[in-house]
């Protein structure tokens, strides 16, 4: 039997299993005296580009020894199997790659990639805590910035084109650890059921999408995603 092609959207849900700390938790209190929103943008970095640098150096810090849970591991396996697989991620705690995964798309980014402020150099750094603060390009000598979207920039229009083929190409989306409900991200496994495909969603609760889905899987998608995989696996003869 020839396996379906599958396209994959996470969110923030999807490591919570790896106790990384959201955006969400930071903002949820002030970080020093600062609004951790009023930080992630470019305006904020073009001001004070130190202390961006520092919240953003704290937060690195914080998912430095944050681990892949099953979940993520589920996802790599499905990618070194499955012949047509695409993994499009909201998160930017770099977990996806560290389990294993390789065809994946980044819509906000990765907080463990840097990025300069003049020219095209980038690279990837785990160094946490990073020093020096900023960080400079050794190419040409200006700041490097965390290579994430901000509040106020747009997405990457190419990444967005290429998940939103690949949610559109797929018989099978599978929806994890996110709403979904903030476009452009949650047209994409609409993208699926508008050409007839199925829509699995693992969430802790339902949402929006839920009345959508061709099924539902609450709880831990640590849990409940492995268990679903292992029964595909089978039934596809991977």
């Amino acid at each position: 039997m020839t396996p379906p092609r599958i396209a994959v959207l996470t969110g923030a849900g999807v490591s919570a299993g790896s106790g990384v700390p959201t955006f969400r938790d930071a903002a949820g209190s002030l970080w020093r005296q600062y609004n951790p929103q009023d930080l992630a943008t470019p305006e904020a970095f073009q001001r004070d580009p130190v202390t961006v640098w520092e919240f953003y150096d704290w937060r690195r810090q914080l998912m430095a020894d944050c681990q892949p849970n099953a979940a993520h591991e589920t996802l790599a396996a499905m990618d070194a199997v499955l012949p047509d697989f695409t993994l499009v991620t909201q998160n930017i705690d770099g977990l996806h790659p560290l389990a294993g995964s390789k065809r994946i798309l980044y819509l906000h980014g990765d907080i463990w990639n840097l990025r300069c402020t003049s020219c095209s150099y980038s690279e990837v750094n785990r160094q946490a805590p990073l020093d020096p603060l900023p960080p400079i390009c050794p190419q040409c000598g200006e700041m490097l910035r965390p290579d994430v979207v901000w509040f106020g920039e747009a997405l990457d229009l190419d990444i967005l084109h290429q998940a939103s083929v690949a949610f559109t190409l797929a018989d099978i989306a599978l929806v994890i650890g996110t709403s979904a409900v903030v476009y452009p991200a949650a047209q994409l496994p609409l993208n699926t059921l508008n050409r007839g495909g199925k829509l699995y969603e693992f969430n802790m609760e339902r949402t929006p999408l839920s009345g959508l889905a061709t099924a539902t899987f609450l709880g831990p998608s640590e849990e409940t995603l492995p268990r679903w995989w292992d029964e595909r696996r089978q039934a596809w003869g991977l």
